[in-house]
């Protein structure tokens, strides 16, 4: 079976073809449901190009040819043949963007015909990638079963399609299994335009395409799933486990770090964690976005199976802020930091009051008041709400009769506010403490005019001070 995809992505690579037909079905076996695999085959003028000493379209229609031996008689295997490219001759500025036609319908045992098929194709006109996608999408029996395309091609979209959109049109109506685009002997500059269509490969690339071959193979003819399990307490001999659930996750490709799913975790119906079909090829770095988030680096899914992806230690408590008996926050909205115990940097920041979902541990947390409120060695545990209450304010009413300078300090000797020349009469809430107040007018020009004061701040009250009289 290897050589199958092994022809229709190699070409003209001088990998000799061995005799392993009769290993196919071995490796195969039936099918649980029909597999449709339908081939969506470039025959654009650029075919034409020699590559490796032969023509691209004789490599690629003599091999695939050949690699079709190989999957006679698996039962619930269809296969079919799209071709684009190959009816009308490329003149340049007139195009032909409709030249897609399917060649050999979606049937199961047609092999020959399409090796028939396949020799009379000759490379004529342009690349139409997104009408020959779309329309592929009607070249599948409206019934169960995996559909699978696979595009050969060795140029990108001439026309004015969009072949990303269309395959994740095609994808959410669940009307085929994220393509595989094999590339053959693209430049380097348009590989990345199929990162979005589907499972992009580079047929001249053979060190990575020796790796993954068999992976690619096994997902083509068969379903990868995979479910993210966020363990808040872990089975006992008489409990299951428990899970955590509507969180994001990230799938992305370990090596270069491109998004490759995103999504929200859920539960089923059952209370299990939900089962998701992909792409078993690439090695993953999946992040958990909890707070703060959890990562897994260099994961690698097992083709043809079911895998589990587990994180341990994921149980979450809630963090409730806010100020002591309800009271008002005349500071206005203004967020809380979360900080990791002892940590230097915030790892989050929420408005005050909202509940904060975040995982068991212990956390220090920092009010913007005035002055900042710190709040330590918080400790969360899972399925636990930690209400996290600080003194309300009170009121500083200021009457320094003129502009001039100086501070308010905390008792540690800490600026709290600072008066640079303006008049600082006024209002200023402050949080509960003892203060000291250090002024002079801009209009007094000897030092021992300065007036120093202290006072109390306590919740909920009004103080008034007042620098003269």
């Amino acid at each position: 079976m290897r050589w199958l995809f092994l022809i229709a992505v190699c070409f003209a690579m001088a990998f000799p073809i061995t005799g392993r037909t009769q290993s196919v079905r071995a490796e195969l076996g039936d099918l649980d449901e029909p597999t449709r695999l339908l081939f969506v085959f470039d025959a654009s003028n650029s075919m034409n190009a020699f590559w490796g000493g032969t023509r691209k379209i004789e490599a690629a229609t003599r091999l695939l040819g050949e690699a079709l031996n190989e999957l006679y008689g698996i039962d619930g295997l269809e296969l079919g043949l799209r071709v684009y490219g190959h009816q009308t001759t490329f003149v340049q500025g007139e195009q032909d963007c409709e030249d897609t036609e399917l060649v050999v319908p979606i049937a199961s045992g047609n092999n020959m015909h399409i090796r028939t098929a396949l020799k009379r194709i000759q490379a004529r006109g342009t690349t139409p990638i997104a009408h020959s996608l779309e329309l592929a999408a009607e070249d599948f029996a409206d019934a169960n079963g995996r559909n699978v395309i696979i595009l050969i091609t060795d140029g990108i979209e001439a026309c004015d399609g969009d072949p990303c959109a269309v395959s994740r049109a095609l994808q959410s109506r669940n009307i085929i299994v994220k393509p595989f685009i094999i590339g053959i002997g693209l430049d380097d500059q348009f590989k990345e335009t199929f990162r979005c269509v589907g499972n992009y490969f580079d047929a001249t690339d053979t060190d990575t395409f020796r790796e993954v071959l068999d992976i690619v193979i096994e997902q083509a003819m068969h379903d990868t799933t995979v479910e993210v399990d966020l363990i808040a307490t872990a089975a006992t001999a008489s409990t299951p486990p428990v899970f955590e659930s509507n969180v994001a996750i990230t799938f992305e490709d370990a090596h270069s770090g491109a998004v490759l799913e995103r999504f929200v975790h859920t539960l089923n119906k059952r209370g299990l964690p939900d089962t998701l079909h992909v792409d078993p090829i690439p090695t993953y770095r999946v992040t958990a976005h909890t707070i703060p988030p959890m990562t897994q680096d260099s994961v690698r899914l097992n083709a043809r199976a079911h895998n589990r992806i587990l994180f341990p230690q994921a149980g979450q408590g809630v963090l409730q802020t806010g100020f002591a008996r309800n009271a008002r926050n005349p500071y206005g909205d203004f967020l809380v930091d979360l900080y990791l115990k002892g940590g230097c940097a915030p790892i989050h920041s929420h408005p005050l009051g909202d509940d904060l979902k975040v995982l068991h541990g212990r956390y220090d947390l920092r009010f913007p008041t005035v002055p900042p409120t710190w709040v330590r060695d918080v400790q969360v545990q899972t399925g636990r709400v930690v209400p996290v209450e600080i003194a309300a304010p009170g009121d500083l009413v200021l009457d320094t009769g003129a502009a001039g300078y100086g501070a308010i300090l905390d008792d540690a000797g800490e600026t709290v506010i600072k008066f640079e020349a303006a008049n600082p009469s006024g209002r200023y809430v402050l949080q509960p403490g003892r203060y000291h107040l250090v002024f002079r007018a801009r209009g007094a020009t000897s030092t021992d005019l300065s007036v120093q004061r202290t006072f109390t701040i306590s919740s909920g009250n009004t103080t008034n001070l007042t620098t003269h009289g």
